[in-house]
């Protein structure tokens, strides 16, 4: 298990000026999720997780 777990997935090309991952997980960490965006070089997309942790556990629950 790498401890995290992947809220969301998004394309690497997003429109100029528009940060789709971003807003994605700023939306999760005002509903108390400590969501966070990392790249995937080998897919060229950007994730959005939450690693694994009690916090995150509770927060999915």
């Amino acid at each position: 298990m790498n401890g995290r777990t992947v809220l969301e997935r998004f394309p690497a090309g997003g429109p100029r000026g528009s940060w789709p991952a971003e807003e994605f997980a700023q939306a999760r960490r005002l509903e108390g999720l400590p969501a966070e965006v990392v790249m995937d070089l080998a897919t060229d997309t950007f994730l959005v997780i939450v690693r694994s942790g009690e916090a995150a556990v509770d927060a999915l629950a």
